[in-house]
């Protein structure tokens, strides 16, 4: 009796055994497969984002006010996250270009070093190739991230288990143009309680008396 309990306990052990080759194995050849696929989210029209700055307009007559110079510019596959770099993104929105430079350069994230060197490739940019007089002349009008590829990678945990981590990249579009910035139109609470309440009075309910 004892013998044969002996007997099954060893092949359950195997069976065990056996069976944590088995997922391992294919999750290895999953993996193989999986980490060729190109997971990135789609860019929508950002995929010709420096085909902006190839555009002709019409020469302007003598009474139209002088079209600002824009310039359009990015980095794609960056090793970072896109939700870390929208926040550095966020911060330097509406900002003249020397003011954004001085921002990133005392943050110490790994974004900010990325980010301070897409704007001084942009203020080279403007100044070569779309006849900006004054390196200074420009605002950040458009800055922002977006999903780039992720890779899958194997993450090893004790007995015998393993777990799939990401490799993520992101891109980073910025968008300069030449003049100061805009003013930034400051509302108290008080005001945004007001539109609130005004777009509730205006709204309608269907399908009703």
């Amino acid at each position: 009796m004892a013998a044969s309990s002996l007997t099954g306990g060893g092949f359950n052990v195997l069976r065990r055994f056996a069976g944590q080759i088995h997922s391992r194995l294919c999750g290895v050849a999953l993996l193989q497969t999986a980490c060729c696929i190109h997971t990135s989210a789609p860019l929508d029209g950002r995929k010709k984002w420096e085909r902006n700055n190839l555009i002709v307009y019409p020469p302007q007559q003598a009474d139209e006010p002088r079209r600002p110079a824009e310039v359009h510019h990015c980095r794609r596959q960056i090793k970072y996250s896109k939700d870390k770099m929208w926040y550095l993104a966020k911060l330097i929105r509406g900002m003249t270009i020397d003011q954004a430079i001085a921002q990133l350069e005392f943050n110490d994230k790994k974004g900010a070093k990325i980010m301070k060197e897409v704007l001084q490739e942009a203020q080279e940019m403007a100044v070569k190739s779309h006849n900006v007089e004054y390196k200074s002349n420009l605002y950040v009008a458009e800055s922002f991230s977006s999903k780039g590829k992720y890779l899958k990678r194997i993450r090893y945990h004790g007995r015998g288990m393993f777990g799939i981590m990401d490799k993520v990249h992101c891109h980073y579009f910025v968008k300069l143009v030449e003049g100061p910035p805009p003013a930034v139109e400051t509302k108290t609470g008080f005001d945004q309680a007001k539109e609130y309440v005004q777009e509730l009075k205006n709204r309608t309910i269907i399908h009703s008396l």
